[in-house]
């Protein structure tokens, strides 16, 4: 293809699971009727342009997090208040005890609102029950926290899976009913990962013969590489036709223990998240496919809604919160998802370059000038 192929969420639908400024404006601007849905702290109408946004996120060894999300979310938020508005910014490293005592800190140091991205969904309740013992706002931001909050902002993840899935049967043709698949799903405490995992086995089962599957804890790479060493051993390298690797950061693994086992060719491996080092694997052939989930909309439409849930614009929030979403501790959460593409060699120039994510120089180093040549990139 050569063009994008854009998923999109179904509007408004009640998902059971585990923003270009413009875009975002517009939104804000169109307003919706009705009051807010779902729990939480109240906001106060009063309150100015010098807020403190809380934001917690999980892992540094996902790229797009420090690159990306973080900054973005700064920006944003210094955009919509005239730059009075402050972000507050915490990462676990991968750390559950860790991402708790920071979250605490930030309710200890009374910040007006916490967009947290949660390690383990179901631990970091308690955390957001004491934020709105003390009136004050939380945001679920890219994996749906339990525990009364405000509300969510991601992407339709059983979608994520489901595209990742499409694809490897799109790689494999016809040869697909007869080959073999290993599959590296993503941390169980994350509840994105068993929407992934759905997504993606509602697409492969009976397609393709799902030979091992393994839980990645904390989406670790070092353990997916473990994990797929111990696949080479027992099905034979030669016998792997396919794998399907939940994140980019895990593909990169994927393909390193692919290589140091002999693989003279590379079988078609997925990702999430277009970090920069999987663009380049996928543009080398590497790596067939990222989900590409413009963390850009994701990041600025967080931003928008955590000021305006603050400054009390409730309209505006309702905007950005048409669908919604279901935790196992809370109903018809307030959420927006954003859409997703399937990224690939054919259209990396109309994803993440038009996007203004990654430009042709950052991605097209010496090492990888000759694919990118090739592939139409200069």
């Amino acid at each position: 293809m050569n063009s994008r192929t854009t998923y999109r969420p179904a509007p408004r639908r009640t998902a059971a699971v585990g923003a270009v400024f413009s875009s975002t404006v517009l939104l804000a601007a169109c307003g919706a009727v009705g009051g807010l849905g779902g729990g939480g702290g109240a906001a106060s109408p009063t309150k100015g342009d010098d807020l403190r946004i809380g934001l917690l996120l999980p892992d540094r060894d996902t790229a797009r997090f420090e690159r990306f999300d973080y900054p973005v979310i700064k920006k944003s938020v210094a955009s919509l208040t005239h730059n009075r508005g402050k972000v507050v910014y915490a990462n676990a490293g991968a750390s559950v005890p860790r991402q708790s005592r920071q979250f605490q800190q930030m309710v200890a140091e009374k910040v007006d609102i916490i967009l947290v991205d949660a390690l383990d969904a179901k631990a970091i309740a308690p955390d957001v029950q004491k934020a709105k013992d003390a009136g004050i706002p939380v945001i679920a931001y890219d994996r749906l926290a339990q525990g009364p909050i405000d509300a969510y902002v991601s992407h339709d993840n059983e979608l994520v899976g489901q595209v990742q899935a499409r694809s490897l049967l799109e790689a494999l043709g016809p040869k697909a009913a007869t080959s073999k698949l290993v599959m590296l799903n993503g941390d169980p405490a994350d509840p994105n990962t068993a929407r992934f995992k759905k997504g993606a086995l509602d697409v492969l089962q009976g397609k393709i013969d799902i030979v091992r599957q393994y839980d990645t804890d904390k989406w670790s790479p070092a353990v997916a590489k473990a994990n797929m060493k111990q696949a080479i051993q027992s099905v034979g390298l030669g016998n792997i036709a396919a794998v399907y690797s939940a994140n980019d950061g895990m593909a990169g693994a994927v393909v390193d223990a692919l290589k140091e086992a002999g693989a003279k060719s590379i079988p078609p491996v997925t990702g999430q998240d277009a970090n920069l080092d999987a663009v380049q694997r996928i543009i080398a052939g590497e790596q067939y496919m990222t989900v590409y989930k413009s963390f850009l909309d994701e990041a600025s439409n967080a931003a928008q809604m955590a000021v305006d849930k603050v400054q009390g614009r409730d309209i505006a929030f309702d905007a950005l919160t048409r669908d919604t979403v279901d935790s196992p501790t809370q109903k018809r959460i307030p959420a927006t998802l954003v859409p997703v593409v399937a990224l690939t060699k054919d259209n990396v120039k109309d994803t993440v370059i038009a996007d203004g994510v990654y430009t042709v120089q950052q991605l097209c180093t010496p090492a990888y000038r000759a694919d990118c040549a090739a592939a139409g990139l200069k």
